[in-house]
């Protein structure tokens, strides 16, 4: 479909009070660059706070509702209702979030409308659509704005205070699940100051969670094996009641907990009601998975929950709408990065959908009048298959072990005593001048390794820290030698001590400097 600048990508404006946008003034721009036309509805950006006169800069014209929804391709954020469906003309492409799994009738009305379907929820989970994934998006907002969330409905400090009047301990927030939205909250979590602990049932998610501030809890009989294809798959029995006695044992013991478990788009229970009954007064709950149902058996979807014993319950399932601006930017770069996948022109304007790419036939739900839904599956891999294993050879036995290293050290005392040997050899048939020499040299090690040493490590590379020692042996040895009564000695000396002192120095300005990195101004 298209041709040269006659394509044009209508963005209605959102409805049911819907804050966020699919296309950004920012992202307009973008998809002007792809040599589209953008129809904007007047008003769409409003609860982004993006107005009409920004789109109109950025290259959209800004239109009435019809004329966005009678565009060549539409993109929305929501799943549009009977109405709008019947304000797409037939032969348009629509983009947007359909769910079409539990909506049959919406995708029988677009296929029964002629109009090109492409969930934007259905992108594959692969490497080279991991661009287009507005889940992603959304779940990483929803994980931060958790954290806020549960921030204002907490009554205490997240991070720990040391004051005049005393100190105050920091949160300990728990975290159930280290998907796109866990390590989200687990990153907030510990920037506000919380001690955070995590678990996931995929037990190689733990480096993750490590490498986020948190701490991985461990608990192997109610983790699987490494998954596949990085999703988790429902637990076995076994499995799930030593996982729901650890949740309740952090549950106990956390201030706050976030709950992120959706298996296939389903929310399994993680916290009981005894579980909420056991934990102290003031904690709070957030449900990221109660637009599943919820992980917690307190959620009430959409709502705000206080139980008996005053424990906060949060349900909220619009957490990523709640920063409407931010939201809308990632959704909308989305956007742009799937109609680029979509212009093999790159510039030209023209539409094209290629049905042979696992990524687009992914997402496609209806095309030309027919059902193309449920996709072929996507063959993905998290983890590289395991490697054969070799016969092992049989573990040594302790005596065998000993053997060994009664053997090295004979070798190593050998090896000494052949050294000192030929040292000695050598100083007591060598002239006078080398014997002086030999004395330099080792004195210039000496020195040179005490004066390096006394250099955090932390402040500077190995690399940095090799060629820093070496020019400590090299002007120590230089300054000695400076007084010698070959005038070409002297030079050589001077010019070796000036290059490193140029190296010595230097490297202790760069050193000084980073430490003012991390002072504070007040300190100063």
């Amino acid at each position: 479909m298209g041709g040269d600048v006659t394509t044009t990508i209508g963005v209605p404006r959102e409805h049911d009070g819907q804050p966020l946008v699919a296309a950004t003034p920012a992202t307009v721009q973008r998809l002007v660059a792809l040599g589209y036309g953008v129809a904007v509805e007047s008003g769409a950006g409003t609860g982004s706070l993006a107005s009409d006169e920004e789109y109109a800069a950025a290259g959209a014209r800004v239109v009435d509702a019809a004329t966005a929804w009678g565009s060549d391709v539409v993109v929305t954020v929501d799943a549009p209702d009977a109405e709008h469906v019947a304000a797409l003309r037939p032969g348009a492409v629509l983009a947007s979030m359909l769910t079409p799994a539990a909506r049959p009738d919406l995708v029988d009305a677009l296929a029964a409308r002629g109009v090109t379907a492409l969930a934007l929820d259905a992108v594959p989970r692969i490497s080279r659509a991991q661009s287009l994934d507005v889940l992603s998006t959304l779940s990483n907002v929803a994980g931060y704005r958790a954290v806020v969330e549960a921030a204002a409905e907490y009554g205490g400090m997240f991070g720990g205070q040391v004051t005049a009047a005393g100190k105050t301990p920091p949160a300990t927030v728990f975290v159930i699940g280290a998907g796109v939205a866990g390590l989200a909250a687990i990153g907030a979590a510990a920037s506000l100051g919380a001690q955070v602990r995590a678990f996931d049932v995929r037990p190689e998610v733990g480096e993750q969670i490590e490498s986020m501030g948190a701490t991985f809890v461990r608990e192997p009989a109610a983790q699987q094996q490494v998954s596949a294809d990085g999703y988790a798959s429902p637990l076995t029995p076994e499995q799930l009641a030593a996982a729901l006695d650890l949740y309740a044992a952090e549950c106990a013991r956390a201030d706050v907990v976030v709950t992120t478990a959706l298996v296939r788009g389903q929310a399994p229970t993680t916290i009981t009601a005894a579980a909420v009954a056991a934990m102290r007064p003031g904690s709070v709950v957030v449900d990221l998975a109660a637009s599943g149902g919820g992980n917690c058996e307190a959620t009430v979807p959409g709502e705000r929950v206080v139980t008996d014993n005053g424990v906060v319950v949060l349900g909220w399932t619009d957490l990523a709408a709640r920063l409407p601006r931010h939201t809308s930017q990632l959704f909308g770069t989305n956007v742009v990065n799937l109609l680029r996948l979509l212009t093999p022109g790159k510039d030209d304007g023209t539409l094209v959908l290629d049905l042979d790419d696992p990524v687009q036939r992914g997402m496609t739900v209806t095309k030309g009048g027919e059902v193309l839904w449920p996709p072929p599956p996507v063959t993905v891999s998290a983890a590289p298959p395991p490697p054969v294993q070799a016969v092992a050879a049989p573990a040594p036995t302790a005596e065998e072990l000993a053997e060994a290293r009664a053997r090295r050290r004979q070798r190593l005392t050998i090896g000494a005593a052949l050294g000192a040997v030929l040292l000695t050899l050598a100083i007591s048939f060598a002239p006078a001048a080398f014997l002086g020499h030999v004395t330099v040299f080792v004195l210039a090690v000496f020195v040179g390794y005490y004066v390096i040493s006394n250099v955090t490590h932390a402040l500077h590379t190995p690399l940095m820290a090799q060629t820093n020692a070496i020019s400590g042996i090299i002007l120590v040895g230089a300054l000695l030698q400076i007084g010698s009564d070959d005038w070409r000695v002297s030079l050589l000396a001077c010019v070796a001590a000036a290059i490193a002192s140029i190296n010595i120095f230097g490297g202790f300005l760069v050193a000084n400097r980073m430490i003012r990195m991390f002072r504070r101004e007040d300190a100063r």
